[in-house]
């Protein structure tokens, strides 16, 4: 179990070739007792499945902002009111420069508008997007807003070049979500 009590995690999983590390990071915190409500861009979908990410959490896995027909009340609307952290793992430049322009042209930036859950980003891209000026003002906007940035890290990347972007481990983003968790 973890260390803080169980909480409510929106976890948003963005188009990244390491989307398929979010299996892994929503696995150990639902085995940690959290419950944990996945959120993928239609990005992500090109990379795992959201079946994959369902069986994991053991929750319905929210893809499209307006495929809630089963209940009056708009489920990105309930998922933003009962998260106690939004998290972002794998963040595309493209998702950051949304949440950063306030763009909520999908349900995961309709989430991120709505909740007053604390932010959680981990971003994963090519080393010459992340250092991108665009992309480095929009990090230091969304800092300036509360948000937590975890990584990049340093390595192989899936495009070939050696360099910055790798999404931080996902033991790495576990322990910065329990102690987020823990201080909230």
């Amino acid at each position: 179990m973890s260390e803080s009590s169980p909480k409510n995690i929106v976890l948003g999983v963005t188009g990244s070739i390491a989307a398929y590390k979010a299996a892994d990071l929503v696995s150990r915190l639902t085995k940690s007792g959290h419950e944990v409500h996945v959120v993928m861009t239609r990005d992500a979908q090109e990379f795992i499945t959201p079946l994959t990410l369902q069986t994991l959490s053991r929750q319905p896995v929210t893809t499209d902002l307006y495929d809630e027909k089963a209940d009056w009340h708009p489920g990105h609307i309930e998922l933003a009111d009962n998260a106690d952290l939004l998290v972002i793992a794998p963040a595309t430049a493209n998702t950051i420069a949304k949440f950063a322009n306030g763009i909520a042209d999908d349900t995961l930036g309709a989430i991120h508008l709505a909740t007053l859950a604390p932010l959680l980003i981990a971003p994963a891209m090519n080393g010459k997007m992340w250092k991108h000026a665009a992309t480095q003002r929009n990090v230091e906007l969304l800092r300036e807003r509360g948000a937590d940035f975890i990584g990049p890290e340093e390595g192989l990347l899936a495009c070939g070049y050696e360099g910055i972007g790798r999404l931080w481990p996902v033991e790495g983003i576990e322990e910065r979500i329990e102690t987020l968790l823990a201080t909230s």
